[in-house]
């Protein structure tokens, strides 16, 4: 190996990203990890380190990057501390199937196992909420461990990975061989199992497809609505993947989210079949289990899914296969189309666009309004990023999506998630719109991010939603025990001045004539906007109010 060039731990491991394909990461710097960011200084012209203002929102921005591009978002933190206020983006990538790789500096090996300064193990610590947690203990494996790293996060289901790096392996220098580029492994439908589900369908009068989950290029999502369209059904996704199908298309009838319309739950009761491709039938999509009998459904259950241990986890199928949403769409539009009698379809999508349209109500911010607004003027590539509460439901009600637009949004509820996320998408394509949808409450715990896209020219538009109040809570509060406040208010902070002091610009909206031209301004403006819409807490979701809730 005499031929091979001496180098050090963190120069070995940058080699790696390189050659996997890593493009940038997201970080916070510690000393624990000084070696990497010094190995980066000399490929700035390949890759790019983005530096957040907090572990959390890095780890966000580097779980929307995976979203986006279905490649792993790198994030880099410290020990301890650092690693701690990364995990909820772990926990984030986790439950959404995300890839992603955390790199953590750890402390050196010669003082583990005395709880040195920051010490964790990190194996411990992350093994419930990674698909794979490690520690690099010899620099000549780290091309070894970083393959594995990549594949295991994009293959099957993805997730993420954790990797610890002691700081004295990264100083150590050696000599060993890179890596070949990781491909990933993904099962495909093959054309037996396509043709028992076609076979199963024909049989169906009242068929449903559900799409959701990960996995999805736009040319996946492009043959969902081809094979959906060919076999006359109606299409409705799982929680925050709206973006799978063109809603503008006569098959998409709604999405079985956190504000599911009871029209739809009333049909999925009446369905004959349901057809699952690539969705957990997790607790969100299923209202607690309840919308489908547990074990068996009423309805005859074909599942699709990438990863085995999924199907059959709660409910169990008629029909079940092992596919990527991609592979599993190009078997089943190779088959002859079944088409099924179009008045279900029909009945279903007329239901979901009068639930659509945005009920009238006399606040002075119209956000249903408002909604229509966005959904008229931004662009068919933008990026909507979401973050956790009631406030979300405008965005997931009202707005259309399609492919190439992309509603990125957590799963598992974080809140604070939506400003790193627009951020990340920000700074991924400058050119595309990135707009998140927060709370005042998610805001405080995460807009300082704005300056991040400040520092490396991202320019989203942060839509905040300010009525005091943590309303998702407040909600559930009214309705367990009515007008019994209790830690759901918020102290009113003056949002334009953080805004505009991480450098962004301001306006505040409190009437619905005033939104249109905020987010006109907001599209030409070149840096990062944030618009403050001043609403009633009354109006505590979309489908309900606080007397409403105190009434029943």
């Amino acid at each position: 190996m005499s031929d091979i060039e001496a180098r050090t731990g963190g120069k070995v491991l940058v080699d790696q990203l390189l050659i996997h394909g890593a493009d940038c990461a997201y970080c916070v710097p510690g000393e624990s990890y000084l070696e990497v960011l010094d190995a980066l200084h000399d490929v700035r012209e390949r890759f790019t380190l983005y530096n957040a203002r907090h572990e959390a929102g890095a780890a966000d921005m580097a779980e929307a990057y995976g979203k986006l591009t279905g490649r792993p978002g790198i994030c880099m933190v410290t020990r301890g501390p650092g690693a701690c206020q990364a995990a909820v983006g772990v926990h984030i990538a986790y439950q959404d199937s995300t890839p992603m790789i955390l790199l953590v500096g750890q402390v050196g090996r010669d003082t583990m196992d005395r709880e040195s300064f920051q010490e964790i193990d990190y194996r411990q610590m992350f093994a419930p909420v990674a698909k794979w947690a490690a520690q690099i203990d010899s620099a000549a494996r780290i091309p070894e461990y970083m393959a594995r790293a990549f594949r295991v996060a994009t293959s099957g289901r993805p997730g993420p990975v954790v990797l610890a790096l002691p700081e004295d392996m990264l100083t150590d220098v050696v000599r060993v061989a890179d890596a070949r580029p990781y491909r990933p492994s993904v099962p495909a439908l093959t054309a037996d199992d396509a043709a028992a589900v076609m076979a199963a369908l024909a049989q169906a009068k009242r068929p449903l497809l559900l799409a959701g989950g990960p996995g999805w290029t736009d040319a996946g999502a492009a043959a969902l609505l081809e094979f959906a369209t060919a076999n006359r059904l109606p299409v409705a996704t799982s929680f925050r993947r709206q973006d799978l199908i063109d809603h503008r298309s006569d098959v998409y009838v709604g999405d079985f989210g956190t504000g599911v319309a009871p029209s739809l739950v009333k049909r999925l009761a009446e369905a004959d079949l349901l057809l699952v491709i690539g969705a957990r039938l997790g607790e969100i999509t299923t209202k607690t289990y309840a919308t489908l009998s547990v074990p068996t459904p009423a309805q005859t259950l074909v599942h699709i899914h990438v990863d085995a241990n999924e199907i059959g986890r709660v409910y169990s199928p008629a029909l079940s296969a092992v596919s990527g949403p991609d592979a599993a769409l190009a078997a089943l539009t190779a088959q002859p189309a079944t088409p099924a009698e179009d008045g279900w379809r029909a009945a279903l999508r007329d239901e979901y666009l009068a639930d659509s349209e945005p009920p009238p109500h006399d606040f002075p911010l119209d956000m249903g309004q408002a909604m229509a607004e966005v959904r008229d003027l931004i662009p068919a590539d933008a990026v909507i990023t979401l973050d956790a509460g009631n406030h979300t439901g405008w965005a997931q009600r009202f707005l259309r999506y399609a492919r190439p637009g992309r509603q990125i949004g957590s799963t598992c509820g974080s809140m604070g998630y939506a400003v790193p996320a627009a951020v990340a998408a920000s700074l991924e394509d400058p050119q595309r719109q990135a707009i998140a949808f927060v709370g005042d409450g998610g805001f405080m715990m995460s807009g300082m991010e704005i300056a991040t896209a400040v520092q490396h020219g991202g320019r989203p538009i942060v839509l905040v939603f300010n009525n005091g109040t943590y309303g998702t809570i407040r909600m559930h509060q009214e309705r367990e025990h009515p007008s019994r406040i209790s830690g759901t208010d918020i102290v009113s902070s003056d949002i334009g001045k953080i805004a505009e002091g991480l450098g962004a610009a301001h306006a505040r909206v409190t009437k619905t004539a005033e939104f249109r031209p905020a987010l006109l301004a907001a599209f030409e403006h070149a840096g990062p906007t944030v618009i403050e819409l001043i609403t009633d807490p009354e109006q505590i979701s979309t489908r309900t109010t606080v007397s409403r809730l105190r009434g029943q």
